[in-house]
């Protein structure tokens, strides 16, 4: 999330070639499916939840920087950024002064939403069996052993499904919150 955001940001201060550049990186990197780039990724350097955490964090590098670009785009032509580029302020701190605490509420709703589908993400590979492995827990792999047992004890796939469900109900909830208590326009 840092490195998209950051990458994002920087895109929209220098522009021209440097912008073109990150940016069709990003698109090329768009063209796969996060859930599939995390799969291949989890293929490729092993089963595990540290393997799974860095390839879902490197699937989501993508989406921070077109999020954190457009919106940067939008602020630097906002009054107070002439302003402060009328005073002197280099790019590096009108961003990190003016741009970046604009974005922080916006950057931070996209997180609980990207932190829900991080965690239907790491289901999925735990159930296919390239996510967290045993003896460590996860709702993915239990939702996997459950499935042989499904007509002789439902509740074993119930109560991990029931949790990914509440979770990610309540992460987008928060996220809905968090929104309409940091946009001043929505209060």
């Amino acid at each position: 999330r840092v490195l998209g955001t950051a990458l994002g940001l920087w895109a929209a201060a220098r522009r021209g070639w440097v912008e073109a550049l990150l940016m069709r990186l990003v698109d090329f990197s768009f063209a796969f499916p996060a859930l599939l780039s995390a799969i291949t990724l989890s293929a490729l350097w092993g089963p595990g939840m540290k393997n799974a955490i860095v390839a879902l964090a490197i699937a989501n590098v993508p989406v921070f920087a077109r999020l954190g670009r457009a919106s940067a785009h939008s602020l630097w032509a906002r009054e107070f950024v002439l302003a402060a580029r009328a005073c002197g302020r280099t790019q590096a701190q009108i961003t990190r002064i003016h741009i970046l605490p604009n974005l922080a509420p916006l950057l931070l709703v996209q997180a609980t939403v990207q932190c829900a589908l991080a965690i239907l993400a790491e289901a999925a590979l735990s159930y296919l069996g390239l996510g967290t492995q045993a003896p460590e827990p996860s709702w993915g792999r239990m939702l996997s052993e459950a499935q042989t047992l499904l007509f002789d004890a439902p509740l074993l796939a119930l109560w991990p499904g029931g949790a990914i469900a509440l979770t990610v109900l309540g992460l987008n909830l928060l996220g809905d919150g968090l929104r309409d208590w940091l946009d001043p326009r929505l209060r």
